[in-house]
Order: structure tokens, then C-alpha cells, then sequence
């Protein structure tokens, strides 16, 4: 969770909302991301999204079987849809998304039964650091 924190401080410092992912597989980190959506003008630009990408090419293969995401924000709908199409086994969470979050908070596409793929969530993991860094950059943005 560490190495996803300093994703989100990446994106943080480029005045992106700060969140991070990493993907890793056989205790290797295959794919990294940050939150890029102001700086890409891509609506689908979320640190997960880019962590999927990365490690799909790594892998040369969509199907991320065996494979654990560390993200320091709980995943929003667009995001928790990469992940079961990814077949992405576990999600390792920092903090609860009570707004838009898909891993349980607002809905949980992750764990849905009528899907073909379900994921096993890790709640709260650095859950305190986690929410810091979003807490500091939505207080900053306000004050500008």
C-alpha cells in the first residue's frame, strides 16, 4: 500500500485527485497508476484504470488472474467493472469511497453474484493515510 500511496502523492503534486493503484502477481508489481482524468482530459483516466492497462501489457494477457490490486481510494462502478472484466482475484483497499464507492460503500460490483467474476476485498489497510492525503487535497482545493 505503501508504493500506491506515492502514486497518489504523484498525482496529488499534478493536482490530480490523489489516488494510486498497483497491480502486483508472484509478489512482482506488474502495473502501476495515478489518477491522470485533468491532465488526459480522459474521463476514464482513474489510477485503476491505468494500473489494469499497465499490467495487462506486462502480462500480454487481459485476463489478470493471480493478481492483487492495492488502491488507496475504494474503487468507483467504471473501475470495479475493469476489475472483475480483468478477473483481478483480490483488492486490497485503503479507504472507504462513501459517495462512489463499488466495493461495498455505495454498491458492490466486486463481490456481485449475478457476475461471472467476484474478487475477495481487504478493507482499511493504511486506511488513516489513505484518507489523509484526500482530505488535505479537497482542503486545498476548497481554500484556492
Amino acid at each position: 500500500m505503501n508504493i500506491a500511496l506515492n502514486q497518489a502523492n504523484k498525482a496529488y503534486s499534478i493536482d490530480e485527485v490523489p489516488v494510486g493503484a498497483i497491480i502486483v502477481k508472484d509478489q512482482k508489481i506488474i502495473g502501476t497508476g495515478y489518477n491522470m482524468r485533468e491532465t488526459l482530459n480522459d474521463p476514464t483516466a482513474h489510477a485503476e484504470i491505468i494500473a489494469i492497462k499497465k499490467a495487462s501489457e506486462a502480462l500480454g494477457a487481459w485476463r489478470l488472474m493471480g493478481c492483487t490490486m492495492y488502491v488507496t481510494i475504494e474503487p468507483c462502478a467504471m473501475c470495479a467493472g475493469a476489475i472483475v472484466n480483468s478477473r483481478i482475484e483480490r483488492i486490497v483497499i485503503g479507504a472507504r469511497d462513501p459517495k462512489m464507492g463499488a466495493c461495498g460503500s455505495v454498491m458492490n460490483i466486486v463481490q456481485n453474484p449475478q457476475l461471472n467474476h467476484r474478487a475477495d476485498i481487504t478493507l482499511g489497510v493504511m486506511e488513516n493515510e489513505c484518507s489523509r492525503i484526500m482530505k488535505e487535497f479537497f482542503k486545498k482545493l476548497r481554500e484556492k
